[in-house]
């Protein structure tokens, strides 16, 4: 679920709401696009035994980003990132995080 639902449409409509109607715009779009990276990029036939929060991760992970890397990006503790891979690892049955990596990587992530 997004965490912005803007429609397009109405940013230009404020546009028109606004003398300064070109920097709305502008601010709406740099909004969005911060957030939309926060969106899950993962299909949910793609390893349906994760859960949203978990493909978000694993699509992170695929990247090569740290946990301190992706506790920083989701606002998350670190603690709550390591529960997170320990939990992917272990629904994706693998043993360590270049499997899983891997995995995400053939499944067409990162």
């Amino acid at each position: 679920m997004p965490i912005l639902n803007v429609e397009r449409w109405k940013i230009f409509e404020a546009k028109n709401l606004d003398p300064y109607g070109k920097c709305c715009v502008d601010v709406a779009r740099r909004v969005m696009d911060f957030f939309s990276w926060r969106q899950p990029h993962t299909p949910a036939q793609i390893f349906p035994e994760l859960t949203d929060r978990e493909h978000e991760l694993l699509a992170l992970l695929a990247q090569g980003l740290t946990n301190a890397t992706i506790a920083e990006r989701l606002s998350l503790s670190p603690k709550t990132v390591r529960n997170h891979v320990s939990n992917i690892f272990s629904k994706l049955q693998v043993v360590d995080r270049a499997q899983a990596i891997i995995r995400a990587r053939e499944a067409g992530l990162g």
